[in-house]
């Protein structure tokens, strides 16, 4: 089974980009809809997450290594497994440029030669300890853990959120599925976080399903299937440059994947962890260097304080599990 990667970038510091982005948003000081400095800056640690992957996930295939046609200048594309892909490369052209990473996302399958078993991550995703296919793939499907979680109704997310439960709930009859796929919705790893399926089972709809943040699996045939079911709404949705309420996330192909029963039951919590640079740096260094989960998110924000200081305490733990020079690197 060849499983590829695809992962999406954006260098902020590029003239270009920036002209671009300005010219879209309008917005100089990068916070309007939703778009703040946190969301597209790079520190450098790009890098090691190509390290990471060279040194615990070798068995990699292919890696979809997605931007809007930038590549970083130590980054060497004639290593065959990289495959740099542009934006135009697979998003229609009346959708470009973009800003909104779930537009992005929403058309990750039609990247050219893209395999049909595939993990998703988003730049701030490190791989930190080794992992096997079997964490991401088993019996062909993907590994993934099928528990509700109640969300606010003022959030923000789960206004979007609630625009892909209305197609879940179109095509999928709650009840049914849990029951047709009651091993998978009731396995004994998920443990506490299964309690809102045991209160939840009478009732008759979906609602948001705990979603880690961390990289995902996913079947290519899950993204051409829902495209086939839903395409008129993702379509009219691509013109969405910047986030906006009527967004259709990437949840969607997940839920979608989860009730098709297309999943083997996997904890993800149990080697995953992400952490809110903001509130919990001390951590987060502390989990790199003892290499305390497979996969970790490092969650930027603009509020982070001593910010410098920050990101070079988590570039010196980086340094000390991946010290090496990947392939990757010229």
């Amino acid at each position: 089974m060849d499983i590829d990667f695809v992962i999406t970038w954006v260098d902020m510091d590029d003239p270009k980009w920036q002209a671009d982005f300005m010219k879209y948003s309008g917005n100089k000081n990068n916070t309007k809809n939703g778009v703040s400095k946190a969301r597209f800056r790079d520190y450098g640690f790009l890098k090691y997450w190509f390290r990471g992957v060279e040194k615990f996930a070798p068995w990699v295939r292919k890696i979809h290594f997605v931007t809007s046609g930038q590549k970083p200048e130590w980054l060497d594309e004639n290593n065959p497994k990289i495959h740099l892909v542009n934006h135009k490369d697979f998003i229609p052209e009346q959708f470009l440029p973009t800003y909104n990473s779930v537009v992005i996302e929403r058309y990750m399958y039609r990247i050219p030669g893209l395999a049909e078993h595939f993990v998703y991550f988003n730049d701030d995703f490190y791989i930190i300890n080794h992992v096997s296919t079997e964490r991401f793939f088993r019996n062909g499907l993907p590994c993934d853990i099928a528990t509700f979680l109640y969300n606010p109704s003022w959030s923000q997310w789960y206004k979007r959120i609630k625009n892909n439960l209305r197609i879940i709930n179109r095509h999928f009859d709650k009840k049914e599925v849990m029951e047709r796929f009651h091993d998978k919705w009731f396995h004994e790893s998920y443990g506490s976080k299964a309690r809102w399926n045991y209160l939840l089972k009478p009732y008759g709809k979906f609602i948001t399903l705990r979603t880690p943040h961390n990289a995902q699996a996913y079947l290519k045939s899950t993204f051409e299937e829902v495209w086939a079911a839903a395409g008129k709404e993702l379509t009219e949705t691509s013109v969405n440059r910047f986030r906006a309420l009527n967004d259709y996330t990437p949840e969607l192909f997940r839920t979608w994947q989860i009730c098709r029963g297309n999943f083997e039951p996997y904890n993800t919590y149990r080697d995953t962890k992400m952490f809110p640079l903001m509130i919990r740096p001390k951590q987060a260094v502390r989990a790199i260097y003892n290499q305390s989960y497979s996969l970790i998110c490092l969650n930027d924000n603009v509020h982070i304080r001593r910010y410098e200081q920050v990101m070079e305490n988590i570039k010196n733990a980086f340094e000390h599990i991946l010290p090496e020079k990947s392939g990757f690197e010229r």
